[in-house]
């Protein structure tokens, strides 16, 4: 802000730097606040629309007819999945060592 002060026969111009400055630092922490806001909204909005569509997906998945599915050659094993008992794996871990402290 610029003000004309009267001296005598002579008008100096001064500004009001600090003032203007303290408005600005003042005024800067709302704004950054407001910006802070409205990413919470819009993230809060994103998460809401994605929780809507995992619904509608899962719901869809869920009415869809199950008709019976092709298996494939990887998946039926080398016996060609016809055999009358099912495959056992088993695991024994050869290389198992135990500290003792």
């Amino acid at each position: 802000m610029t003000t004309a002060t009267p001296l005598g026969g002579t008008t100096f111009f001064s500004l009001n730097v600090t003032r203007e400055e303290d408005f600005l630092y003042k005024s800067s922490g709302a704004i950054v606040a407001a910006i802070v806001v409205v990413v919470i909204i819009i993230f809060a909005v994103i998460l809401i629309l994605l929780k809507i569509y995992n619904r509608k997906m899962r719901a869809r998945r869920e009415l869809e007819p199950k008709g019976p599915k092709p298996a494939s050659a990887s998946a039926q094993g080398p016996n060609g999945g016809s055999s009358s008992h099912p495959a056992i794996v088993t695991f024994s871990p050869v290389d198992v060592h135990v500290e003792s402290r």
